[in-house]
């Protein structure tokens, strides 16, 4: 009988060996025949009927295995009762709650010969008190079952061996090994004991076999949140899943529980078809219930609600500090709360719920179980506990020498906030920042931020601890540690520097202020590193008060309307101002100087240069001259003025700034638009889809993270290109109508036009004509706003549209004001626009050939698709550029929109489309990947969740594999792969 595959995700051979242990009743293996025979055909079967013992730790899913097993057997014929050892009425069991158990057996077997067979049991039972009782006991429940079975066969299974009381497993454990009972087998289920449980013990030993089952692999634990949600999910989902799990990240158990715990958050959004995470990686947790996290997370046994409760407030105590068993032990007071943590911390790391590494430091072994156990109530303070620690340090050591010896110790500091006063917690934070600042910068900002807490804005220490926490966060790409810091920079402006309070004589350090304008300017610029503006609706009102009073900051904070974030501002500082730099030096020991061009910060020139990138000519040349002297070459100019069409901040900013002081690293939003921008580019598609889903998601899980709208924009771009129309309006629904940028424009346009174009039938889509007309509407918005780099590929679809709608007229119109752009704007990009435009609209092949080197040569992938198909219009050789185009579309996974032109250009010049890359071409890294996951016998729906893209695109690449390979399966493409064809054929690059 052919059997249907299991749902159950990495488990189809350990339900298979299940449902073959539970058909040796001959009820199955035998067919009808060995049910309606019975007697000898009974027999028969029944002697091959085995125990199996399924095992495996907490959620590994051994009930569902021997649940789906049952039920495959059920649909086939045979029958398989549940042993309810359970239900036995004494809780120390033994052979009286054993021999409960099979009476239940016998009630589930209608033959007529209950009374006869219980009424054995009993008289048997009645006598078991004296010598060998228990033992004719246990062979007649044997022989009771075996006669029942020879009537009816049936199958026995019982799950949750491991909290069988020891008796009673010892009982079983006898009679399945002396006394087994012919023709019935037993399928038990249960995890794996300690070596002195008599459970495990017994058990085991009468099992013909123990099938234990191994935890999930990475890939099959993408399948299982894939079919759990029922959606495609973003790879990070699973990665992020995963790394919270620890060694539980194979459990099907936990992994479901994590995914309820998101869903009963709201912490998972679907966007552009995957389902993707909204709150921060390291916030997975496991549903918040005691007994489920005691199943779960405790090998052995669910611990007592003590446990539980006291395991939640050491969750809450490492948390923010670093925990070390000697804190814990260091107590004084053996009835106290800390004392009584450290003895309930022996008995976790006994359970391995808690790890002690080799320096003592604490940690829970599953991360998402310490978040899950922090939302429970906990009957102790940890805030108090917390200042307990630090105590026991400091009364021995001193605030100072405790925070020089101990840096670790602010976190418990910070963690316990008010209960401690400031006369200990400033002098031990600022000794624990300047000890930390050489090994540990991390721990030094996490000092300089607790500190803070602590001084008036008015102290005169506190303008530098600000300046020294900005210098570091910054330059360890920290811009969320550095906006943490809005709220004490701005209570510390409000408080004149350099003066007494009666504003008569000097004070302090002179260079205060300029250190809090640095600062200022260093938030003003991690706030755009993260998509955030000061001139937002919901910005701070007093952000914006204290930029007024920092030119330097305010220059800085309006060029984010220029690049799409938030709406456009003033770029130049206040009359008067001369935009000069505040302060003058050559930095500090952090390396974050307030003068020009000293750390990561740029000048009021640079940041001037950066904004003008975005205009006319004339003004890049302006602020160019008001650099110094040969600052940037030309190639850095060039790549400033492209990053600025793509409204990418932090390309700009690493064009002007350099290596030296740019620094690239972190995980901000706008180096992962940057990220985005160059996947585009150079055609990873699916990589800059997926940069933009965690752009997208990191502006909503709460954080300090804003979301930009050229990120949307180019998402939107891309799913136009490939023809999927409705994700691309998707993205542009989440852009405000007032935005003008013109990336956003251009999106517009295209969606626009091609959805009219899909079905000029139906209400509410724009013509071409429509779409044309809300292009220059969007082109002259644009151009008020003076953001200019970046419309000459709108005005270039503009005119491609009008080529191909056959409106001189229009084509005439759009053509000249390309070109005024370009005489205006001056930039290469512009440029190469222009080339492109006079090959589409005079058929000059000169110019288009020309585009197509400049574009070649900047690694332009989309436009080099522009320019083949505008050669094959007008070229000498249109078969060449035809094919070219075709394979760059290939490797873009263009749609409909590029393959219709594609294909009128053909025809128009007589030329075949090409089929496929030739076979012998080498195969690329991501068809080498594919490949190596259809050999893993990974499903399409595994692989598009490896892979962050539909099932529908798997097919599409599989296809055009079968194509290339000339291979008609998956199992011939595996084959292949597996026994070398692929590499001796040259396709498997390095091989």
């Amino acid at each position: 009988m052919q059997q249907q595959p299991s749902p159950l995700v990495g488990r189809h051979g350990e339900v298979e060996d299940v449902a073959e242990a539970l058909r040796t009743t001959g009820g199955t293996a035998a067919g009808a025949t060995a049910g309606t025979a019975g007697g000898a055909a009974g027999r028969t079967a029944g002697a091959e009927a085995r125990t199996l013992l399924v095992t495996g730790g907490a959620g590994t899913g051994k009930t569902a295995v021997v649940e789906q097993a049952r039920q495959m057997v059920v649909q086939e014929g045979g029958r398989v009762l549940r042993f309810g050892w359970e239900s036995g009425e004494d809780p120390a069991g033994g052979t009286a709650a054993l021999t409960d158990a099979v009476c239940g057996v016998l009630a589930k077997v209608h033959d007529g010969r209950l009374p006869v067979r219980i009424a054995a049991v009993r008289r048997v039972q009645a006598r078991a008190g004296g010598p060998g009782g228990e033992v004719a006991l246990l062979s007649t429940l044997g022989e009771v079952l075996a006669d029942a079975a020879r009537e009816v066969p049936f199958a026995l299974i019982l799950d949750n061996t491991e909290r069988m009381p020891a008796r009673t497993a010892s009982a079983l454990g006898l009679l399945l090994r002396t006394f087994r009972p012919a023709g019935v087998p037993v399928v038990m289920a249960g995890r794996p004991m300690s070596p002195g449980h008599v459970t495990a013990a017994q058990l085991p030993a009468a099992a013909d076999r123990v099938l234990e089952l191994p935890p999930l692999s990475s890939a099959e634990v993408g399948e299982l949140v894939v079919r759990r949600l029922g959606r495609s999910v973003e790879p990070d989902l699973v990665t992020a899943v995963l790394a919270s799990l620890g060694p539980l990240a194979g459990s099907p158990a936990a992994v479901l529980s994590v995914l309820a715990s998101l869903e009963e958050r709201g912490g998972l959004l679907e966007l552009d078809g995957q389902v993707c995470l909204t709150v921060p990686e390291g916030g997975l947790r496991l549903r918040a219930d005691a007994a489920e996290l005691g199943r779960l997370c405790w090998p052995d046994a669910s611990p007592d609600a003590g446990t539980v409760a006291a395991a939640a407030v050491l969750a809450g105590l490492v948390e923010r500090a670093e925990v070390r068993l000697e804190d814990l032990h260091r107590a004084k007071s053996p009835a106290g709360p800390l004392e009584a943590v450290g003895r309930t911390v022996d008995r976790l790391v006994a359970d391995r719920v808690v790890t002690v590494g080799q320096d003592g430091r604490i940690a829970f072994a599953v991360p998402a179980l310490a978040a899950a156990l922090r939302t429970l109530p906990a009957r102790a303070e940890v805030r108090s506990l917390h200042a307990t620690i630090t105590r026991l340090v400091t009364d021995r050591l001193g605030a100072t020498a405790a925070g020089t010896r101990r840096p670790r110790l602010a976190g418990h500091v910070a963690a316990a906030g008010a209960m401690l006063d400031d006369g200990l917690a400033v002098p031990l934070l600022l000794a624990a920042a300047g000890s930390s600042v050489r090994f540990n910068q991390a721990w030094a900002v996490r000092s300089y931020h607790s500190v803070l807490r602590h001084l008036p804005p008015h102290d005169p220490r506190t303008p530098g601890v600000l300046h020294e926490s900005a210098g570091l966060s910054l330059g360890h790409s920290d811009h969320i540690g550095v906006l943490a810091l809005a709220e004490p920079l701005l209570a510390c402006l409000d408080v004149p520097h350099g003066e007494d309070r009666e504003g008569r004589e000097e004070r302090g350090n002179p260079g205060d202020r300029d250190g809090l304008e640095w600062v200022t300017r260093a938030c003003a610029l991690s706030a755009l590193h993260e998509h955030r503006t000061p001139y937002a609706e919901d910005a701070d009102p007093r952000y914006r008060a204290a930029l007024e009073r920092v030119p330097a900051g305010a220059v800085l904070a309006a060029v984010g309307g220029r690049y799409g974030i938030g709406p456009s501002a003033p770029t130049t500082s206040r009359p008067g101002s001369g935009g000069q730099e505040p302060g003058s030096g050559t930095g500090s020991g952090s390396g974050s100087g307030f003068g020009s061009g000293s750390g990561p910060v740029p000048s009021v020139a640079e940041v001037r240069l950066v904004a003008a990138a975005v205009g006319s000519g004339a003004e890049f040349e302006r602020a160019r001259l008001g650099m110094p002297g040969d600052a940037l070459g030309e190639a850095a100019l060039d790549r400033l003025r492209n990053a600025a069409a793509y409204g990418d901040l932090a390309g700009a900013l690493e064009a002007v700034l350099g290596e030296q002081r740019y620094v690239a690293a972190g995980e901000s939003t706008a180096v992962r638009y940057h990220s985005m921008v160059r996947d585009y580019l150079t055609g990873d598609w699916d990589s800059a889809l997926s940069c933009a889903r965690r752009i997208e998601t990191r502006g909503r899980s709460g954080g300090a993270a804003g979301v930009g709208q050229p990120a949307r924009a180019l998402a939107a771009e891309i799913q136009l290109m490939r023809g999927e129309l409705g994700r691309a309006r998707e993205w542009l629904d989440l852009i405000p109508d007032s935005v003008c940028h013109p990336l956003v424009a251009r999106a517009r346009l295209g969606v626009r036009y091609w959805s009219g174009q899909a079905d000029k039938a139906l209400a509410g889509r724009a013509s071409a004509d429509e779409a044309l007309e809300a292009a220059r509407h969007d082109v002259r918005r644009a151009r008020e706003s003076g953001l200019l780099a970046g419309l000459d590929r709108v005005l270039l679809r503009m005119l491609s549209i009008t080529v191909r709608g056959d409106s001189p007229e229009a084509t005439r119109r759009t053509l000249e004001e390309l070109e005024a752009l370009y005489e205006e704007a001056a930039s290469p990009m512009t440029y190469e626009a222009v080339l492109v435009a006079r090959g589409m609209a005079h058929g000059d092949a000169d110019s288009a050939l020309a585009a197509y080197r400049l574009v070649r040569r900047r690694v332009d992938l989309p436009l080099s698709v522009d320019c083949c198909q505008c050669l094959t219009e007008v070229g000498d050789d249109p078969q060449v550029w035809l094919d070219e185009a075709m394979r760059s579309g290939h490797v873009l996974g263009m749609g409909r929109p590029v393959r219709s032109l594609l294909g009128a250009a053909a025809r128009r010049r007589n030329v075949s489309i090409p089929r496929r890359r030739a076979a012998r071409a080498g195969l690329t890294d991501r068809e080498v990947r594919l490949i190596g996951m259809v050999s893993d016998g990974s499903t399409n729906r595994q692989i598009a969740a490896r892979l962050a893209c539909s099932e529908k695109t798997v097919e599409q690449r599989l296809s055009r594999l079968f194509q290339r390979t000339g291979c008609r399966s998956r199992v011939e493409l595996a084959a292949a792969w597996l026994d070398g064809s692929l590499a001796r054929q040259g396709l498997v690059p390095g091989h």
